[in-house]
């Protein structure tokens, strides 16, 4: 359920549990076996969460939500814990914004006595239930939990309910360029463009960010592009090769690997040189004719 998606009140009926899955419900401690009540506190009362996962808020979305509630109120409750000059902010951040821009001065909340680990952990359940999390953000969320916490990488899966192989992957993308990272981030590129990228050094990784991005190249040609910058440089028969300590013709064969999005080589020859520029299927002879004719093949 969303933040934007709240359901009618029904003051008859105890609250329904919020469909975060058994991760919420093991990690909220509940009174007496019962439903957790919600009470109403001053906005001005709450503070922000240090360990909130979620860094990126869309602006739409708030503005969308804003709307609903200055409409029809909050009517899905935050989740706070006490501090001794108020409350923290746990889970329902975009919804405590929302009120705010919408000039509400009370919010309902439901309180819990939670430690630093649980806020942690109940934020990122809600969020990743949610799908409001970018790869990124969960991946940094992840080495919080081991890093502050002290909890392995099986213990991370199952307290957010994911297979380790996932967090695992997840926790790679931490090892990216910061470029790569960004644009993992906002969405230019994908979790599965991110973790292809990693074959390559990190210092290489940006220069071909911008092949991969303008050619809108998929995953799997991603992987091939990767393969084969990574494969040895073969040298053509009666053939020298290019003197790497020539940095103008070093940064010459980059930028045609990147303008080409394929594996291209420089040679010296007795009377010049040649340029090696390789592809791997029809498909891509096709787009390369394009490129470099302006025309199709």
């Amino acid at each position: 359920m969303s933040d934007g998606a709240d359901r009618p009140d029904r003051p008859d009926r105890p609250e329904r549990s919020t469909g975060l899955g058994r991760g919420l419900g093991a990690l909220i401690p509940q009174r007496g076996g019962g439903h957790a009540s919600a009470v109403e506190i001053a906005i001005s009362r709450i503070s922000p969460n240090p360990y909130q996962p979620r860094k990126r808020f869309n602006p739409e979305d708030l503005a969308s939500l804003r709307a609903s509630i200055a409409a029809h109120g909050v009517l899905q409750p935050i989740l706070v814990s006490e501090t001794p000059t108020g409350y923290q902010i746990v889970a329902g951040e975009r919804r405590l914004r929302a009120a705010q821009a919408a000039g509400l001065d009370r919010i309902p909340a439901v309180i819990r006595q939670l430690v630093d680990r649980d806020q942690l952990e109940l934020a990122l359940v809600e969020n990743l239930q949610r799908a409001d999390l970018d790869p990124i953000e969960t991946a940094d969320a992840y080495r919080q939990l081991i890093n502050r916490f002290g909890l392995s990488q099986d213990d991370v899966a199952t307290r957010v309910g994911r297979a380790r192989s996932t967090v695992a992957n997840t926790l790679r993308l931490l090892e990216l360029a910061p470029e790569i990272q960004a644009a993992v981030a906002d969405g230019r590129l994908t979790e599965g463009h991110g973790r292809a990228l990693g074959g390559l050094p990190a210092d290489h990784q940006a220069r071909v960010l911008d092949s991969v991005v303008r050619q809108d190249l998929s995953v799997r040609q991603t992987e091939e592009l990767v393969r084969r910058l990574r494969e040895p440089r073969s040298t053509p028969k009666e053939a020298v090769p290019v003197r790497r300590a020539d940095p103008d013709l070093e940064r010459v064969e980059e930028d045609l690997r990147r303008a080409l999005g394929t594996k291209v080589s420089l040679a010296r020859s007795r009377r010049g040189g040649r340029i090696v520029i390789e592809y791997y299927s029809d498909e891509e002879l096709g787009r390369l004719y394009e490129r470099l004719t302006g025309g199709t093949a």
